[in-house]
């Protein structure tokens, strides 16, 4: 049975699974509307925003333990092979994650203690968009053997400025796995931006 988390909300992920290894996270948005005043009236249109996840390693300091350990849509999987991506979603629209990182624990190194899920609007300066014009973020971790949901944890906060969220984490503990709901806005129009605070 899958648990809904609120923001700060820590959870046991492997204890009392010890033959769960293998993690998919899914990360989900749709886009916003805006109005647009016309000769007949105010009508909505929909935003075209691109958003793209990434994960980012790190030891247990909270730092980068590699630059190449930034998992995105320019580097689809971490030099070790236990983090990958499932690619870029250029629109958000449909039903479902709008895109998927794969962890495999067993594979995880030693040193990397904590990875962090973060999401940011691609060219958002540029474009003039933000996180207040996305609607029903969330993130959730799946079994990836089974695709059994686990936790999900839905983004209400109004994000209205921001251009990159830090969702959630899965950090080791006690030799066991847990997930942090984050839910954090930032100002990063892309990865290596927000990646550069781990550095």
């Amino acid at each position: 049975m899958s648990i809904n988390l609120v923001k700060g909300q820590k959870i046991d992920l492997t204890k009392g699974s010890s033959g769960l290894t293998k993690l998919t996270v899914g990360l989900g948005w749709d886009p916003g509307f805006i109005e647009k005043k016309g000769l007949f009236g105010t009508k909505r249109e929909a935003v075209n925003i691109d958003c793209d996840a990434s994960a980012l390693l790190l030891d247990e300091n909270g730092k980068l333990t590699n630059p190449a350990n930034i998992v995105a849509f320019h580097n689809l999987t971490s030099p070790d092979g236990s983090v990958r991506h499932s690619g870029d979603n250029l629109t958000g629209e449909g039903a479902g994650d709008d895109e998927q990182i794969f962890i495999d624990l067993a594979k995880v190194p030693g040193n990397v203690h904590r990875i962090l899920m973060a999401v940011n609007i691609y060219q958002a300066d540029q474009r003039k968009q933000d996180f207040g014009m996305i609607r029903s973020a969330y993130i959730r971790v799946m079994n990836g053997t089974t695709n059994q949901e686990l936790v999900k944890f839905n983004l209400t906060d109004n994000y209205a400025g921001m251009t990159a969220l830090i969702t959630g984490e899965i950090y080791r503990h006690g030799g066991e796995w847990k997930f942090n709901a984050i839910g954090e806005g930032a100002h990063a129009s892309h990865i290596s931006v927000l990646a550069a605070r781990y550095q």
